[in-house]
């Protein structure tokens, strides 16, 4: 979408759609200045049609008008953003979501958009623009009627208008292009969960990283099998040696211009990558296999997200780390009860072929931490008992390097990402305990989330880590602001935002211990 700024009033701007979000209780005798312009130019019509539909602004609530030629938008739309007093800007994004399928519906290719008054006009800003990116996101590339329709209309202008008596400055302007990037790396991250499995496979993934890296000017490194025996990976080749698909390597590193800047330590980002789960011998039913195309939304989000942090440039290093490969029964796949060995060394005897992404996991964390990161997140669709303990909306959120997980947690909150911390205790560890090898990769049944974040730590040593269990979350079951059904792209949005906040926390760190400048030479003093 193209996003430009207006200035006077909203109810006087040209286009297709006047979208005007409003609070319960605004549409009374004193309502904001957009609403109140165009129902002035309605002659009052369109507070009353609106009451009459039982529109209140409450939060979920759309309201769509026709203007008759009395103004020069053809329809005016009325969206609900709840109680004021529960506002977040999550709210507003998920309503500029329910805009964006609105002029979907309504095939409307320009828009007026309102940002209502708020505490923050630039936080507001950033989730009118990805709420109405994101809420325009469809993916029917393999639909025929959808093909047939590919020239229908489809929302591609919006005209911001600010809050009445704010002028538009540098930081708006800002604000709009970095979530633009956002909304864009999101919808890119959640083509890669959509694609059929026969499509986006572990060559086809390692592709688009590489496609991804040349475009943002990162430097992307893809092994193979042979790289893999080579870093002594037993836990990933043992996951990976049942497919014909051959499992790939991918090292996505952004370093800084700046060579002292290129010293700091990294932060490193590691996605669960595993193109089609079968549950291998230990196989799925059929109807828990159907969506296991998705089980690499890690990798995708943080996929996503590193197209963001180039444009960033923060002032240290940023890696993402990702095994990809498939998990399929076959005749050379690896069996309940055999003994791997991973890079770290550890031996884990194999008592379910189904508990493979944690497996494939503890190979990558440990690459990783060999790279010394200040701070190491890894993303990953995990765990089922994850999804029962905290729903379809809400990541879990493990590690016991309380700075660091607060950090991201803070990150998640601002970035409209909803996470839940979750305990990783030794009460749980003896589930993972095996007579014959140093651990188990599964469990008992109760704990299971805890009891897989308790598997991955013991190949984090001492670096600060976060665990995010976005089994629940990497894909939507219905319509909802401005998700769809199907891959969500969680956790782009708050992997830029701990990376963001973390450049700014530097930069401001190493302004404030800059030495002071000397004194100029040659000059005599005086007094």
């Amino acid at each position: 979408m193209n996003f430009s700024f207006i200035s006077g009033e909203a109810a006087r701007a040209s286009g297709e759609l006047l979208v005007i979000p409003l609070f319960e209780g605004e549409t009374g005798d004193k309502p904001p200045a957009p609403l109140a312009g165009a129902n002035t130019a309605l002659e009052g019509r369109l507070a009353a049609a609106a009451a009459q539909e039982g529109f209140k602004g409450k939060a979920d609530q759309t309201f769509v008008m026709h203007t008759l030629g009395r103004l020069e938008v053809e329809r005016v739309v009325l969206l609900g953003l709840g109680s004021r007093n529960k506002y977040t800007p999550e709210v507003l994004r998920l309503a500029s979501g329910r805009a964006a399928k609105t002029a979907l519906r309504l095939k409307a290719r320009t828009l007026v958009f309102s940002v209502p008054e708020t505490q923050d006009a630039v936080t507001a800003l950033r989730a009118v623009v990805e709420g109405l990116e994101l809420g325009a996101y469809r993916f029917e590339r393999y639909k025929s009627s959808a093909r047939e329709e590919k020239n229908a209309p489809k929302p591609t202008t919006v005209r911001l208008a600010l809050p009445a008596g704010l002028e538009k400055t540098k930081e708006h302007d800002q604000a709009v292009s970095l979530a633009q990037r956002v909304a864009e790396a999101t919808n890119w991250a959640r083509d890669l969960v959509n694609e059929p499995p026969n499509v986006v496979n572990p060559e086809r993934l390692a592709r688009a990283a590489q496609d991804m890296g040349r475009d943002g000017g990162l430097k992307v490194t893809v092994g193979g099998r042979k790289e893999i025996e080579r870093l002594k990976m037993g836990l990933f080749l043992g996951v990976a040696q049942g497919s014909a698909n051959e499992p790939k390597l991918i090292h996505v590193e952004y370093t800084p211009k700046n060579a002292r800047h290129a010293k700091n330590p990294p932060v490193a980002l590691v996605g669960k990558a595993i193109t089609f789960d079968s549950g291998g011998l230990s196989l799925k039913p059929t109807d828990s296999m159907v969506d296991m195309k998705t089980d690499m939304a890690g990798s995708a989000a943080v996929l996503g997200a590193m197209r963001v942090i180039a444009t960033l440039k923060p002032p240290f290093p940023v890696h993402a780390f990702i095994g990809a490969c498939e998990n399929m029964p076959s005749g050379t796949s690896y069996r309940p009860s055999d003994i791997l060995t991973s890079r770290a060394g550890k031996t884990v005897e194999i008592t379910n072929t189904d508990a493979e992404g944690r497996l494939v996991l503890g190979d990558i964390l440990t690459w990783a931490t060999e790279h010394k990161p200040a701070a190491l997140i890894d993303l990953a669709t995990l765990t089922g008992a994850c999804v029962v303990a905290l729903g379809n909306y809400i990541v879990g959120a493990f590690g016991d390097h309380d700075a660091t997980v607060n950090d991201v947690l803070e990150a998640a909150r601002a970035a409209g990402e909803e996470m839940w911390r979750m305990p990783v205790t030794d009460l749980q560890k003896d589930s993972l305990r095996s007579e014959v090898a140093d651990m188990k990769n599964a469990g008992e049944r109760w704990g299971g989330a805890i009891n897989a974040a308790l598997f991955l730590k013991e190949f984090v040593g001492d670096t600060p880590w976060v665990h995010l269990d976005i089994a629940g979350p990497s894909v939507s079951p219905k319509e909802r602001g401005y998700l769809g059904k199907g891959g969500t792209g969680v956790g782009v949005r708050t992997l830029v935002e701990y990376v963001r906040r973390r450049a700014t926390q530097l930069e401001g760190s190493e302004a404030s211990e800059a030495p002071a400048p000397k004194p100029a030479r040659g000059g005599r003093s005086k007094g």
